[in-house]
C-alpha cells in the first residue's frame, strides 16, 4: 500500500505541475490518474487529518469559506478544495499536493466541499468528524435523478462515517429524513418562526409530499422552496426542534445580513453574515452548528462570518464598467429563484446578463429554466437599462426571458465572452450576470484577465 501511495503521490504532484505550467488548472486530473495507482489514496493520506465535510445541493462552497475562515481565527491551518473540484479526484488531488513525496501530511485540519453524489466514495476514506447536509433541492436531473435519489446517495455517504457528528438542517423535509438509519449523533439547525420574512408556499415545490407517506405537507411558514415549518397531517413527520439556529433578522443590505444566532450552547449572539439572502443564513447556522462540534469557540465563528470571503462567482464582484459587476452563479431553479428575488430587492437601475451552458458540470438538462422564477423580472422591468443572455444555450435563455415578458428586441444574444465582457465594461449601472458553473468558469476567466484577480485554482 505504501509504495502504491507513494507513486500516486508522486505523479500526482508532477501532474500538477505540468498543468500550472501549461495554465490548465489541474484540479481533478491528477488525482483521477493517482487513483488508478491507488484507489484508496486518500484514505491513506487523510487518516491522521480531522476534516469537516460539506454537502447538500445549494451553499457548499459558501459554507466551506465561512468554516476555512472561522479555522483561520482559531489558528488553526487547514486544507481546503477551493477550487470547488469535489469529486474523490479533486478532493485526492488536494490531499496528495499538501503532503510530502512520503504521504505525511503538512496539515492536520481540513475543510472538504463534497458533491452530493460523490460523498459514499469519499466519506467512506475520508472519515470526517463533522458533516454539514446543507439542502436538498432539484438540480441535474441527467446526473442525480430525483431529489429522492439524492437524498439516498447522500445516506451512503453518512453511513461510510459512523463516528462523524451529522448537522443537518430541520427546516428541509428531505435533509432531515436522513436522521432516520443512521448511527450518527445529530445536531439539527434552521432558522426559528418568525425570524424572516415568510414566503408563499410554491406551486413548483421540490418536497410537496411526505418522504414518508406521499400525503402533501402542511406548513406553519416557508422560508423559501419547500423550507419551513413543514408538518405531515398524516403521519405525523414534521420539522424537529434545533439546536441552534437563526432567532431573528434584524437587518439585510446588498452585501449582508446581521442577525441574532443561538448556538448549541443556548447563548444568543448578534452575527453579521458577510453574504445576502436568507440561504446564506441558513449557511451561518449550519457552519455555526458544525464549528461548535469542532471545537471552534464561538467568537472566532462570529468574526469569521463577518469577513470571510466568498467563493469564485458567488456574489463576486469586479470593477468592471462604471458602476461595477456582481457575478451571481445559478444551477438549479431554487438557487437561481432565490437570486432573482434579491435582485427585486435592490434599488436602482441596473443591467443583466444570464449565461447558459449545457456541459457535464452545468448538468445537460437545462429544463429547469422553465421552474426557475424568471418572471419576477417582470416587476424589475422599469429599472433593467438592458438585457443579454450568452452561453452555449443562448438563444433557450433568451426564448425563456421572453416568455417570462422580456421584450425580445431589448435582449442581446452575445455568445462571445469577450465582447460580453466588453458589454459589461460599457454599461453605466451596475451589471448582474447570472451564469451556470461552466459558463461562469469561462466568462470570470476573460474578465479576470480584464480587472485583475485570481484564477479559480488559485482561490
Amino acid at each position: 500500500m505504501k509504495i502504491k501511495a507513494i507513486l500516486a503521490i508522486l505523479l500526482c504532484k508532477a501532474l500538477r505541475l505540468v498543468s500550472r505550467i501549461l495554465r490548465r488548472g489541474g484540479t481533478a486530473m491528477p488525482g483521477r490518474w493517482a487513483l488508478k495507482i491507488c484507489p484508496e489514496l486518500l484514505g491513506y493520506l487523510a487518516k491522521d487529518v480531522r476534516s469537516v465535510a460539506i454537502t447538500g445541493t445549494n451553499g457548499k462552497t459558501s459554507s466551506a469559506r465561512m468554516i476555512e475562515e472561522a479555522y483561520k481565527q482559531a489558528g488553526r491551518d487547514c486544507l481546503a478544495n477551493r477550487s470547488g473540484a469535489n469529486l474523490l479526484s479533486g478532493i485526492t488531488t488536494e490531499f496528495a499536493m499538501n503532503c510530502t513525496l512520503s504521504g505525511k501530511m503538512k496539515k492536520h485540519y481540513a475543510v472538504i466541499e463534497c458533491d452530493e453524489a460523490a460523498s459514499g466514495a469519499v466519506f467512506r476514506q475520508l472519515k470526517p468528524e463533522v458533516i454539514i447536509v446543507t439542502n436538498v433541492f432539484r438540480d441535474q436531473l441527467d446526473r442525480y435523478g430525483e431529489v429522492t435519489h439524492t437524498v439516498e446517495n447522500i445516506r451512503k455517504g453518512i453511513l461510510g462515517a459512523p463516528d462523524a457528528v451529522v448537522c443537518l438542517n430541520a427546516d428541509c423535509s428531505l435533509t432531515a429524513s436522513l436522521a432516520e438509519g443512521i448511527p450518527n449523533r445529530v445536531v439539527w439547525y434552521g432558522i426559528e418562526p418568525g425570524a424572516v420574512p415568510e414566503q408563499e408556499s410554491s406551486a413548483l415545490s421540490d418536497a410537496a409530499f411526505c418522504i414518508k407517506c406521499k400525503t402533501r405537507y402542511e406548513y406553519d411558514y416557508v422560508t423559501y422552496g419547500h423550507l419551513g415549518g413543514f408538518r405531515c397531517p398524516n403521519c405525523g413527520y414534521s420539522r424537529h426542534q434545533t439546536d441552534c439556529a437563526v432567532e431573528s433578522l434584524i437587518e439585510s443590505d446588498l452585501l449582508g445580513s446581521t442577525a441574532v444566532i443561538r448556538g448549541i450552547d443556548g447563548a444568543e449572539r448578534r452575527v453579521r453574515v458577510n453574504l445576502p439572502a436568507v440561504y446564506n443564513l441558513y449557511n451561518a447556522a449550519g457552519v455555526y452548528a458544525a464549528c461548535a462540534e469542532a471545537g471552534i469557540p464561538a467568537e472566532k465563528v462570529v468574526t469569521a462570518l463577518s469577513i470571510f470571503k466568498c467563493g469564485f462567482g458567488r456574489y463576486e464582484h469586479f470593477d468592471l464598467g462604471k458602476a461595477g459587476t456582481t457575478m451571481m452563479l445559478v444551477k438549479n431553479p431554487a438557487g437561481c429563484s432565490r437570486v432573482l428575488e434579491f435582485l427585486e430587492g435592490t434599488e436602482g437601475p441596473f443591467s443583466i446578463a444570464v449565461c447558459l451552458n449545457d456541459r457535464d458540470a452545468d448538468g445537460t438538462d437545462i429544463s429547469w429554466i422553465w421552474d426557475a422564477d424568471f418572471e419576477r423580472l417582470e416587476n424589475m422591468k422599469d429599472r433593467i437599462v438592458s438585457a443579454a443572455v450568452g452561453g452555449i444555450r443562448a438563444r433557450d435563455m433568451a426564448m425563456r426571458l421572453k416568455y417570462a415578458g422580456a421584450d425580445p428586441e431589448r435582449t442581446q444574444v452575445i455568445q462571445d465572452y469577450e465582447k460580453l465582457t466588453d458589454w459589461c465594461a460599457a454599461q453605466e449601472c451596475p451589471v448582474y450576470i447570472l451564469p451556470t458553473y461552466t459558463a461562469m468558469l469561462d466568462l470570470r476567466h476573460v474578465v479576470v484577465k480584464r480587472c485583475g484577480g485570481a484564477e479559480f485554482w488559485e482561490g
